[in-house]
C-alpha cells in the first residue's frame, strides 16, 4: 500500500486520545513510544531523563501501580507480590545495571505448573498471575546498556522533544493566563474521545451481529433495529465531532497567541540541559525548570494587553532562568552559557542564521590550507587565513579576501591594535556591521579578543545585567529553598562556603553542624540529620564525593522523612565526580562559591556581602565613605 500508516494499524485513535489525556505528548514519536510500551512482547525500559514517561505510566495504571527502586530494602518483596497478585510494577531510576534476580522475569522464563505459571526469582519460585506488567525507567540521558539487557527489554527513548515540551509549556501558560480556555479544551478532548469510542463500539457490535446472524439478514428484526440505531447514533456522533472540530480550531487560535512564551521556555530548558555536556554536575530536572517557569508567570508584571503581558513573562522568565542556572556554574563556564543563551534566542528570532552560528563555533578548522586561495600577506597566520576563507562564505564578508591585500596596511594596524574590538574596522566594516557580525570578524582575526566582543554582544542584545553576571546571594537562596530541597556547592581550588553558611546560621539564630564526610562518617551524618530534622537547624555534609553510595540514603531521608521541623536545611559540598548521583543533583539547588572574575565583579560581590549591621559596628571614619565609593 502506498499510504500505509503503522500507527493506525497498531493503535486505535480512541486509545491514543486516552493516552494524550493521561499526559503522553501527542507528537508522533511519543505515540510510537506508547505503542511499543503497550504492545511489545518484552518489558519496556524507558530512557526518561525528564520523567515524562513515568508520569504517563502512573496515570495510565492508576492506584494499582506499585513503585520501587533497585536499592529499596523491600525491592524483592515488592517484585514477588506484584507477580503473585498480577499487579503492575514500576522500577524507577535504575542505573546501567539491573538486579540479576530480574533475569528470569525479563526473559519470561515461566514454568507451567498445572493451570498456573511460575517463575524463579533468585532461589524462590513465585506464581505469575495474569495482569502482571513490569516497567523500568532510568534518568540517565545517554546510558550504555549491555547487549544482554538490550535483548531482554524494549529500550525506548522517552526524552522530551523540543516541540513536545513547547506544547506542554503552552498548556501550562494557558492554564494560568486563560484557565477557562484550557478547561474547555480538555473537556472537548474528553468528549471527542468518548464519541469516537462510542462509534467504535457500535461498529464492532454491528459487525458481530452480521457475522453471527443465521439465515436471511432481512428476516432478523433485532439486526434491523441495531442497524437503525447505529445509523442514527453515527449521524449524531459525526455531527458532534464536526462541531468539536470547529470549536477546537477556535480554541487553538486563541492559545497560539501565547506560543512565544512556550517557545522561549523550550529554548531555555534545552540549553540548560545541554550544559551537562560541559560538566556532568550541571544536571537540571524538568520539574525544577517548571518551578522557575511557574514563578515567572506568577511574579512577572501583569497587563490587560496580551502582547505586553507576553513580553513581561518572556523577559522575567529569561532572566530568572539565567540567574537560576548561572548560580550553579563555575566562573569559567558562565560566559559560555550566557553567550549560548543570547545566540539561541537570536537564532530563534531569525536575527542570527545557522550558518553564521556554525562559523562562530568552528571558524576555518575544517578547511585545508592547500585547497584555499593563497595567503595575501605573510604576516597573516595560517589559522587566521582559514578563518577568513570560511568567513568570506557569508554574504556580509564576501569581498573580504580581496579587500585585505588592497588595504593591507590598515588591516595590519587594526590587527596589531591592543583591543581590535574597540578600534575602527577598515574598508567601511565599522559602520556596516552590527555587534554580532563584528564578533564574527574579531573571532576570525583575533580569537583571544572574542570574549571581550562577546560581552559587548550580550550586553547589547540581552541587556547589561546579563553581561555583568550573577553574584551569589546565600540568604536569598536559603529563602528560595525548603526542607525537602538540599543545597549543593560545587567546590574548586580555594573556595569553601563553610564560613558563609555558619555566619548565615548565626544571623538566623539556628543551630549548625558540619560533618566532613569520609570513611565511617555516615553514622555521625545520620544522627545529625535525625536530630536537626526533629529539632530544627542546619546540617552541612562536606566533601560528599567521598561517600557516593551514602547519598541515596541521604536523599531518601530528606524527601521521605515525615514530621520534619520547618527550619531544617541540608547543605552539601562536593568536588566534580563522574558518578555523582543524578537524582541528588536534580533534586537540589546548585551553586558555586568561587571569587568572581574581574575587579568590578569582585567589588560588586564585596558590596553585596556587607550588611547594615557591619556598617554600623565599625568606628573607623573612613569606612562609610569608602563603602559609598564602591
Amino acid at each position: 500500500s502506498s499510504n500505509i500508516n503503522l500507527i493506525e494499524m497498531l493503535a486505535e485513535a480512541t486509545t491514543i486520545s486516552e493516552w494524550n489525556l493521561q499526559g503522553l505528548p501527542n507528537d508522533e514519536l511519543s505515540v510510537q513510544n506508547g505503542i511499543i510500551v503497550t504492545k511489545a512482547t518484552r518489558y519496556p525500559l524507558l530512557i526518561d531523563p525528564q520523567g515524562q514517561g513515568k508520569a504517563w505510566i502512573k496515570k495510565k495504571e492508576g492506584s494499582e501501580l506499585k513503585m520501587t527502586t533497585l536499592n529499596h530494602k523491600y525491592f524483592r518483596q515488592f517484585l514477588e507480590d506484584a507477580l503473585s497478585v498480577g499487579q503492575a510494577l514500576l522500577i524507577e531510576d535504575v542505573g546501567e545495571e539491573l538486579d540479576p534476580c530480574l533475569d528470569n522475569v525479563l526473559e519470561k522464563n515461566f514454568i507451567k505448573s498445572g493451570s498456573t505459571l511460575k517463575v524463579k526469582v533468585g532461589d524462590k519460585e513465585v506464581d505469575v498471575m495474569k495482569g502482571f506488567v513490569l516497567y523500568i525507567t532510568t534518568k540517565l540521558p545517554n546510558p550504555s546498556y549491555t547487549p544482554e539487557i538490550s535483548a531482554r527489554t524494549s529500550i525506548i527513548n522517552f526524552t522530551v522533544t523540543m516541540k513536545g515540551l513547547e506544547d506542554q509549556l503552552l498548556g501550562r501558560v494557558i492554564l494560568t493566563e486563560k484557565q477557562e480556555l484550557e478547561a474547555e479544551r480538555v473537556a472537548l478532548m474528553e468528549d471527542v474521545t468518548q464519541n469516537k469510542r462510542k462509534m467504535k463500539e457500535l461498529e464492532d457490535n454491528l459487525l458481530h451481529r452480521l457475522t453471527t446472524t443465521k439465515g436471511s439478514l432481512v428476516d432478523d428484526e433485532s439486526l434491523i433495529i441495531v442497524l437503525g440505531t447505529t445509523k442514527k447514533t453515527s449521524q449524531e456522533v459525526t455531527q458532534k465531532l464536526l462541531v468539536a472540530s470547529e470549536t477546537e480550531k477556535k480554541i487553538n487560535e486563541a492559545r497560539e497567541e501565547f506560543r512565544p512564551v512556550a517557545s522561549r521556555g523550550s529554548v531555555l530548558y534545552f540549553l540548560i540541559v545541554e550544559m551537562s555536556l560541559v560538566n556532568v554536575m550541571y544536571q537540571t530536572s524538568l520539574q525544577q525548570f517548571l518551578g522557575v517557569f511557574d514563578i515567572s508567570m506568577a511574579r512577572s508584571a501583569k497587563s490587560p494587553i496580551a502582547s505586553k503581558r507576553i513580553s513581561n513573562i518572556i523577559e522575567y522568565l529569561t532572566f530568572e532562568s539565567f540567574k537560576y542556572t548561572a548560580r550553579g556554574l563555575y566562573e569559567s563556564h558562565k560566559l559560555l552559557f550566557t553567550l549560548l543563551l543570547t545566540l539561541k534566542i537570536d537564532m530563534q528570532s531569525g536575527h542570527v542564521k545557522h550558518k553564521e552560528f556554525q562559523t562562530l563555533i568552528k571558524g576555518g578548522a575544517a578547511l585545508d590550507l592547500n585547497t584555499c586561495p593563497p595567503k595575501s600577506s605573510k604576516w597573516i597566520t595560517d589559522m587566521t587565513w582559514l578563518n577568513l576563507v570560511e568567513l568570506s562564505k557569508l554574504p556580509q564578508f564576501s569581498e573580504i579576501l580581496t579587500q585585505i591585500p588592497r588595504n593591507d596596511k590598515a588591516w595590519r594596524m587594526w590587527y596589531d591594535s591592543e583591543a581590535p574590538e574597540d578600534s575602527p574596522v577598515p574598508d567601511g566594516y565599522n559602520n556596516s556591521l552590527d555587534t554580532f557580525r563584528k564578533l564574527l570578524l574579531v573571532r576570525a582575526w583575533a580569537p583571544d579578543r572574542t570574549a571581550a566582543q562577546a560581552k559587548k554582544y550580550i550586553a547589547e542584545t540581552m541587556g547589561k545585567k546579563y553581561a555583568e553576571g550573577v553574584i551569589l546571594d546565600m540568604e536569598a537562596m536559603w529563602e528560595e529553598s525548603n526542607l525537602r530541597v538540599p543545597m549543593i556547592c560545587f567546590l574548586s581550588l580555594g573556595s569553601d562556603p563553610t564560613n558563609a553558611i555558619e555566619q548565615l546560621a548565626k544571623k538566623k539564630e539556628l543551630e549548625f553542624r558540619a560533618i566532613s564526610m569520609g570513611q565511617g562518617q555516615e553514622v555521625h551524618a545520620r544522627s545529625a540529620m535525625q536530630k536537626h530534622q526533629s529539632q530544627g537547624g542546619w546540617v552541612l555534609l562536606q566533601n560528599c564525593h567521598l561517600c557516593l553510595d551514602f547519598l541515596e540514603e541521604v536523599l531518601n531521608t530528606v524527601l521521605q522523612t515525615e514530621n520534619v521541623h520547618d527550619t531544617f536545611r541540608l547543605w552539601v559540598t562536593t568536588e566534580v565526580h563522574l558518578k555523582f548521583p543524578i537524582n541528588f543533583l536534580q533534586s537540589s539547588i546548585k551553586y558555586t562559591c568561587e571569587p568572581p572574575e574581574g575587579v568590578k565583579a569582585g567589588l560588586r560581590r564585596t558590596f553585596t556581602n556587607i550588611s547594615q549591621e557591619q556598617l554600623e559596628i565599625s568606628n573607623l571614619p573612613q569606612w562609610k565613605p569608602m563603602l559609598y565609593t564602591v
